[in-house]
């Protein structure tokens, strides 16, 4: 079908049109097309709300973790400088004779990841699951010392 034959000549329908004329026959997929990887991990992570503060000393994330235990939760520092926060919310076991009405509770893997300052201590990062809220605490390494002028001696030759 041919938008422009109804007077539509938008990039986005013309978009649209291209996605829906691809053939799924075609055993090639597109170079640009996202890897279900990709996918996975970018659901896992809008699922994720986290708060970010920072104080005069440190920078606290926090993130809400109901029914998880510290097993569940996995915190680590990659590349040295990308603090990323993860696990999975298994279903729990169907007792016998239940069975689900409804189910709204979200199960499965989550995932944050947050690039840290350069004032951010990675070997002092801490991280407390209290109530069902996970705080990580991430300490600001002390501000340089400015430099003091360096005085030269001037000798007379």
């Amino acid at each position: 079908m041919d938008f422009r034959l109804m007077g539509f000549d938008a990039p986005l329908l013309h978009t649209l049109h291209n996605m829906l004329d691809t053939d799924d026959s075609d055993s090639t997929k597109s170079v640009s097309a996202p890897t279900r990887t990709y996918v996975r991990d970018a659901k896992a992570m809008a699922a994720t709300p986290a708060d970010v503060k920072e104080y005069p000393n440190s920078y606290v994330f926090v993130i809400d973790m109901p029914g998880l235990k510290s097993g569940d939760i996995k915190v680590q520092v990659e590349e040295d400088n990308l603090l990323l926060i993860s696990g999975e919310r298994k279903r729990e076991e169907e007792k016998e004779g239940a069975k689900y009405v409804r189910m709204e509770r979200r199960i499965g893997k989550f995932m944050r990841k947050f690039v840290l300052p350069e004032n951010a201590n990675t070997d002092k990062i801490t991280a407390v699951c209290q109530d069902g809220v996970l705080t990580v605490t991430v300490e600001k390494l002390p501000p340089p010392e400015p430099k003091k002028p360096k005085t030269i001696e001037v000798k007379i030759a």
